[in-house]
């Protein structure tokens, strides 16, 4: 018997740091109260700085680890819901979005996780240009973020689908989280789409528009080594080549930037021998 989803089956798990306030909810909702929602607060703090919730439907769960990456593997091992939707605490929901969602997974009853697509604050065209509904490939995964991520919860808890705690802002390395989440999901043949539905928008810049810097510079080494092993030494040659050729850094940047690369790659080899 196929399964028809309503909105009650939502919940929006949100990762934040150091709120004890619901206040940051409000401008996420601008269209009614967030209580009319489903959601689940991780909210990564101190023992002295602990957010609680007087509404039903809003739950917390105070952490004292830091990292986006466990903050999203928590929500994930404790959503109650069977459909849920990735958030971020500074992005703005379109109204209907949760309709457009359960909607979605009814019209795609074999789709397992289901990206969606959201548009730049201060822009009037959705990031991913694309009309049409498809299937993701390893390749198209590269340009999606976290926040338009929807699965069903069941599937991701059997299939043991969770966020590199390696990867992900707060951690070692800090980009490519949700495409190593996305990569495992296609790996374990779980059915995942895109709609080009815009439900969400997001502040103009994000971690990713910095090619150049050290931080990404240091983190994408780490993510090409993870994927691509010894190869990955051919890889920076050929990104600090990238890099310079757009104008992310200049002529006298490329050996401090790929010394740097070489230190993230180090970094991650010694990580990995930690297992």
């Amino acid at each position: 018997m196929v399964k028809e989803y309503n909105k009650e089956d939502l919940e929006i798990l949100i990762s934040t740091m150091d709120r004890n306030s619901l206040d940051f909810l409000i401008p996420m909702f601008p269209f009614c109260h967030f209580s009319k929602f489903s959601i689940l607060i991780i909210n990564q703090t101190q023992e002295n700085n602990i957010l609680t919730s007087e509404f039903p439907n809003v739950r917390v769960i105070n952490s004292f680890e830091k990292g986006l990456s466990k903050s999203r593997n928590l929500a994930i091992q404790n959503t109650i819901k069977e459909i849920c939707i990735i958030a971020d605490d500074d992005i703005i929901y379109f109204p209907n979005f949760e309709n457009d969602i359960i909607a979605t997974f009814n019209k795609l009853q074999n789709a397992e996780i289901i990206t969606f697509n959201h548009q730049r604050i201060g822009f009037n065209k959705p990031r991913n240009s694309s009309q049409i509904v498809y299937e993701h490939t390893k390749k198209s995964i590269w340009n999606v973020i976290s926040f338009e991520i929807a699965f069903k919860t069941d599937v991701i808890k059997s299939k043991k689908i969770y966020y590199d705690e390696n990867f992900g802002l707060g951690s070692f390395f800090e980009t490519a989280e949700e495409f190593l989440f996305l990569k495992m999901a296609l790996e374990l043949k779980i059915k995942t789409y895109f709609n080009p539905l815009v439900i969400v928008s997001h502040p103009l810049l994000c971690s990713g528009d910095y090619q150049g810097e050290d931080k990404l510079v240091y983190a994408r080494s780490a993510l090409f080594c993870k994927l691509q092993g010894n190869m990955v030494y051919f890889w920076l040659f050929k990104y600090i080549f990238f890099i310079l050729r757009n104008n992310y850094i200049n002529w006298n940047e490329c050996i401090v930037k790929f010394r740097i690369g070489l230190s993230g790659i180090k970094k991650y080899k010694e990580l990995e021998n930690l297992k």
